[in-house]
């Protein structure tokens, strides 16, 4: 079974800015899907386990290898998906990943089969012989997605991935993601929240650089239950009660509008305690952490 390790990461950038804070993480087979807002420390977490960028302190591990001092024992088991992804626009979408699969050093006719299989998972096969240049945003992300997987990792990491897809798109990958899972460990970075739960076996969320809970799904929602309100307000009030509480979604009726929050305690007497989702589990813990922080 692998085995990534993460104990006490950080990085600090010139001008004390510190993007991560002590992060402890240990993950086997699955999905993650890496939760925050945008800055929250995300995509510098996903370029220290790429191997890009070395933190400031504390170690990785991937099965047992210190992968700070020896980079190369984590590279041949990577693949990565960055969020911009970068291509050579006069290249067809073939020769694109067998220049990629030559510089992996994959086999040429392993690498042909490799190519035939991925263009069909990601829905390219008949803009397989088109130059890049000419490719939708969509296109080009379902190319970053097969070149991510042409070396089969052992370990994938695709940070906002779903960017640009059409929704049959962003199916096709969540369905994706959740079989690669399987017998791999993939981490997924987004911070659209239904990405992770269609797809994470695991969640971890961060915020400000500090991971807030690492749990599974089924955790979070446990753990956000008899914590999710809904009531109805006048809409004169609703500016008054978006100040006092945080409001996860509001609807505007005829009677008024129907308020969704999050607050461990009712924010209304007139309140109902609801089932919790996972955005109501995301916001709860993130404002309940930078409470805590302030």
């Amino acid at each position: 079974m692998n085995e990534l390790v993460l104990r006490d990461l950080s990085k600090t950038y010139r001008g004390g800015i510190h993007a991560l804070r002590d992060v402890d993480l240990t993950l086997h087979s699955g999905v993650l899907g890496l939760l925050g807002p945008n800055g929250a420390g995300k995509s510098t977490l996903m370029r220290i386990l790429a191997t890009i960028t070395k933190p400031t302190a504390g170690e990785v591990r991937w099965n047992g290898a210190d992968v700070v001092a020896e980079p190369t024992t984590l590279r041949t088991a990577l693949g990565y998906l960055p969020q911009d992804f970068g291509i050579y626009p006069n290249l067809t979408a073939i020769e694109f990943l067998e220049y990629l699969a030559a510089v992996k050093r994959i086999p040429a006719r392993a690498a042909r089969s490799r190519i035939a299989e991925l263009l069909e998972l990601v829905n390219l096969v008949e803009a397989a012989h088109r130059p890049l240049g000419g490719f939708s945003g969509g296109m080009r992300q379902r190319v970053g997605i097969a070149q991510a997987l042409l070396s089969d990792p052992q370990l994938l990491i695709v940070d906002e991935p779903t960017g640009g897809l059409d929704p049959e798109e962003r199916l096709r990958f969540r369905n994706l993601l959740s079989d690669l899972g399987g017998d791999r460990v993939v981490i997924l970075s987004t911070h659209i929240v239904s990405d992770v739960e269609a797809t994470a076996t695991s969640i971890a969320l961060i915020d400000q650089g500090r991971l807030i809970v690492h749990a599974s799904p089924e955790e979070l929602l446990q753990t956000t239950t008899g914590k999710v309100w809904e009531w109805i307000v006048p809409s004169s009030e609703l500016e008054a009660v978006k100040a006092a509480t945080r409001v996860t979604g509001t609807v505007r009726r005829a009677e008024g509008v129907h308020v969704r929050a999050v607050a461990a305690t009712p924010p209304s007497a007139a309140a109902t305690a609801v089932p919790p989702n996972l955005e109501d589990a995301y916001l709860f813990h993130l404002g309940q952490a930078r409470r805590e922080a302030a």
